[in-house]
């Protein structure tokens, strides 16, 4: 059914029916069902037609022939919150179809209150600062996007807001004054609480914790998003944990980039699906996403015990300096500590699985090769003390490519209907200030990657239900309303690509590559991307719940 619709007049009298017009698409429309011919119509900021071979006449009409038609891709874990305020273009996101990224993983843009200081970005010759999630909303759409944006209100912040960098257990009082704050995020529109507890401060949190924390988000709609506690040897205690903090909580619960991340347990994803069937079988609205890659992205620092970074990176570098808490480091990191997910005997300490990926004099380097070049002529070299003094020299802070999880493993994972695609990756660039360190390339290539090698080349899920992977299924999750499926009234959030071309090109030494085969990519009614070139246009919203 076509809504009926008043003609766009343009400034020299000319009358329009539709500000964009895509003529001859293939048009999957985000909700799993099976593709179909139609011409869309776009007015201002909404959809206002589908259907075939329309009339009237539009400012700019796109010819689809051969071109698939969906809704612009929803990057359910991003991590460009501040890249975005460098650079609103989001150029490695908008080439991958990308139109809105959900961003706040444990930390997240807002809050900075308490005993964190705000934050402050420069645009122009003004410095501006802002103390709150609903600061920063106002801050990038002032700053302009090319993407919309939306955030989880982060459990880091929250937590350090009011207890600072101690790891003493909160009082009553201080978690009550956690729960004002997660309730002033989400009053402010955040879309529910995130929480990253493999590293302090999420760590600190107890399930008990993240239960009180979380009902705060509950009482608005909102859900819980978390990096469990334990993707290792520890993987379906933490992944019971997620559970059980949805159903005490009374909300829904998204695992971040579910994986098995310790080569003990690899061939085990079966039964980690199975503990998220039985718990939605139960009523538990539990749902998880993941990248398809099998390597992650986090830090050397995250080798060191959890202990160690009390009191903040000033601290951590203290003992990493002192003798005697050197070598208890050095036992703890290998022979781990309870209940701790420990990167080192993850990958069964092979340096060779460490690719520097960060923006300093080691990347694009694999551990191996570090550890070759420092130890030349020395005798004897200790290589956990050589790992420690790297992370002295850098500061504290090494981001790295840790190869830690299978194929099989993750294609599992991505088969289940209740599994979504999020990158968990940011908004770099090939050129300018955002082409540095060297990132992983889910960066720049995630969507198309799906696309391309588990649709066309291995067969792994249909067309359809990838883009519904990528599209509603996020949406959904995330009370996204009117953004997700290609319908009429819905925001014109729309991506064009050649399913036949598709593919990333980004790789772990080469990173800097955008994707081919998106060809065209409209947000909230404007082309952002027209044949393959960035516009510059930047329409992107903030996203408030």
């Amino acid at each position: 059914m076509l809504l009926a619709l008043a003609l766009v007049q343009s400034a020299r009298g000319e009358e329009f029916a539709y500000d964009v017009l895509i003529r001859n698409g293939r048009v999957i429309d985000g909700t799993g069902n099976p593709w179909f011919h139609a011409d869309v119509a776009v007015s201002g900021d909404r959809i206002v037609a589908i259907a075939k071979a329309l009339a009237g006449n539009a400012r700019r009409e796109i010819d689809s022939q051969g071109l698939v038609v969906a809704p612009g891709f929803i990057d359910m874990h991003s991590h460009s919150d501040f890249l975005l305020l460098e650079d609103g273009k989001a150029e490695s996101k908008i080439r991958q179809g990308v139109t809105t990224e959900i961003l706040g993983e444990g930390g997240s843009a807002g809050p900075y209150l308490g005993k964190l200081t705000p934050r402050a970005f420069q645009i122009g010759e003004k410095i501006h600062e802002w103390a709150t999630l609903g600061g920063y909303f106002e801050m990038v759409e002032k700053a302009g996007i090319s993407t919309n944006i939306a955030s989880y209100v982060g459990l880091d912040n929250v937590w350090q807001c009011v207890m600072g960098t101690s790891h003493e257990r909160p009082t009553p009082e201080q978690l009550e004054s956690m729960k004002e704050l997660v309730d002033g995020a989400m009053k402010e529109g955040a879309l529910g609480l995130s929480s990253q507890v493999m590293m302090p401060p999420g760590s600190l949190a107890t399930t008990d914790d993240l239960v009180l924390l979380a009902g705060a988000a509950a009482k608005h709609g909102g859900i819980y998003s978390t990096h469990i506690r334990n993707e290792g040897l520890g993987v379906f205690d933490s992944v019971k944990e997620a559970i059980a903090v949805g159903e005490r909580a009374k909300l829904p619960v998204d695992v971040i980039h579910l994986k098995i991340a310790d080569q003990k347990n690899w061939g085990r994803m079966k039964e980690v699906c199975e503990l998220i069937q039985a718990a939605r079988d139960r009523g538990v609205n539990v749902q998880a996403n993941v990248y398809p890659y099998t390597r992650g992205n986090n830090d050397l620092v995250s080798i060191i015990p959890p202990w160690a970074h009390e009191g903040g990176k000033g601290k951590l570098l203290e003992r990493l300096k002192d003798l005697k808490q050197r070598e208890r480091i050095k036992k703890e990191i290998q022979a781990g500590l309870p209940g701790w997910y420990n990167h080192y005997t993850a990958v069964g300490g092979d340096w060779g699985r460490m690719l520097v990926s960060g923006n300093n004099s080691l990347a694009g380097l694999t551990m191996d090769r570090v550890m070759n070049l420092r130890t030349q002529g020395k005798k004897d070299a200790d290589l956990l003390d050589e790992l420690l003094d790297v992370l002295i020299e850098q500061s504290g802070s090494v981001p790295t490519v840790y190869a830690h999880h299978t194929e099989e493993d993750m294609q599992f994972a991505l088969r289940q209907p209740w599994c979504s695609v999020g990158s968990d990756g940011s908004a770099f660039a090939t050129s300018g200030p955002l082409k540095r360190g060297n990132p992983h390339p889910r960066n720049f290539g995630t969507f198309p990657r799906v696309l391309g090698v588990y649709v066309r080349e291995q067969h792994l899920l249909t067309l359809e239900d990838a883009i519904r992977k990528m599209t509603s299924l996020n949406a959904a999750r995330i009370g996204l309303k009117d953004r997700g499926t290609l319908r009429v009234g819905a925001f014109a959030d729309i991506t064009l690509f050649d399913e036949a071309r598709v593919i990333d090109r980004s790789t772990y030494t080469d990173p800097f590559q955008y994707s081919e085969g998106i060809e065209y990519v409209i947000v909230n009614g404007q082309v952002v991307l027209d044949r393959g070139t960035q516009t510059g246009a930047r329409p992107g919203k903030a996203i408030r719940r």
